[in-house]
């Protein structure tokens, strides 16, 4: 198994390295993998002046997996298009990863972390299906421009259909493993680009008819998920409106720290990060939490490395972890074990 090991930047490097403590953890238990290092991000830029350099994009074709930190800082957004985050964006797009998988549940022992009450997220989970390529994103033309004498900012929200189709195959796909229920988001009554999605799930629909769909606007799915976020099971959702959600959901679990992401296309190869960002402001104080990073190498195992016996070890450790009271800041309650970044990793790999 060849996975490349992309940190980045920000806290990035923090997190990755208690992902990779746990993997090696493995080791005794017959999983192995062969890691090696890339840039990407602010790091990359600094040492070469790209995003993503050209040793990087070898590293990732080269690789079975990526397993991805964070990019970004604040005193690199003014770079266009040498910005940390198209680093991560050209990957997406070099490797076809259309499809964004964030799954959001609760751990037993994190009942009260969330800002919500217990009996509001008792059995929550859900997934969310994210398409990654397209949307404002990626839509043409954009830009900025001088117009009657003042400045203009546009982006263009597109959508094909064949884009559509394959993002909604994997919503229905997914939703056949559990609970057979798919939510589309969109904004149909305003958007024509979001007509065509509406539509176009609708078609794809017919081909899975063991699956109930339903359609919500985005603003409608956001109040929901906090008014009730157990009625979903797969939420499908446009890239944008995906990005905003998937935040939400993540705070439904205590944590923006305890969500992992896939992000796959066509073939086994994914990227694999958790959903935060970089965190400048926590980089290099080990109070970052490191579990959304852990739980999106044991995804990777599962997705893209044909090993769910290594994922099953992975997240039974993490819920071992926690039932033992370890918990980063951002988790921790009166009572609780608080620990740092490399603490709460050496917990989770110790629970291996």
């Amino acid at each position: 198994m060849k996975v490349a090991v992309m940190a980045g930047d920000g806290i990035g490097p923090e997190i990755v390295a208690q992902a990779v403590k746990v993997l090696k953890a493995l080791e005794p238990h017959g999983i192995s993998m062969e890691m090696r290092e890339g840039l990407v991000g602010a790091a990359a830029y600094d040492a070469t002046g790209d995003p993503l350099p050209p040793e990087s994009q070898e590293l990732a074709a080269w690789c079975d997996a990526i397993l991805f930190g964070s990019v970004g800082g604040f005193e690199y957004e003014h770079l266009g298009a040498k910005r940390p985050g198209q680093g991560l964006l050209r990957l997406r797009k070099d490797l076809e990863l259309f499809a964004n998988i964030r799954p959001a549940s609760v751990f037993s022992e994190l009942k009260d972390a969330s800002p919500l009450r217990a009996e509001i997220i008792e059995g929550l989970d859900l997934v969310i299906v994210r398409e990654l390529t397209g949307d404002l994103y990626f839509g043409q033309p954009r830009g900025i421009c001088t117009k009657d004498n003042e400045r203009v900012g546009y982006n263009t929200m597109v959508y094909a259909e064949s884009e559509v189709e394959r993002i909604a195959h994997v919503a229905f796909r997914t939703a056949m493993t559990r609970k057979r229920r798919v939510c589309s988001v969109d904004k149909a009554n305003v958007l024509e680009a979001m007509q065509l999605w509406r539509e176009t799930v609708e078609k794809v629909a017919r081909e899975y008819p063991q699956v109930e769909l339903t359609h919500m606007y985005v603003d409608a799915a956001a109040m929901m998920l906090v008014r009730e976020p157990t009625r979903f099971d797969v939420m499908l959702t446009p890239n944008l409106f995906g990005d905003i959600l998937s935040d939400v959901a993540s705070m439904l679990s205590g944590s923006i720290g305890m969500i992992p992401s896939a992000s796959i296309g066509g073939t086994k190869k994914g990227l694999y990060e958790p959903i935060h960002g970089s965190a400048p402001d926590i980089a290099g104080q080990n109070i970052a939490n490191p579990v959304a990073t852990i739980l999106s190498a044991a995804m990777m195992l599962r997705l893209s490395l044909d090993c769910p016996q290594g994922a099953e070890r992975i997240e039974k450790a993490v819920g071992a972890a926690l039932a033992q009271g370890y918990r980063t800041a951002d988790i921790a309650r009166p009572g609780d074990k608080r620990v740092g970044t490399s603490e709460m990793g050496d917990a989770i790999a110790a629970a291996i």
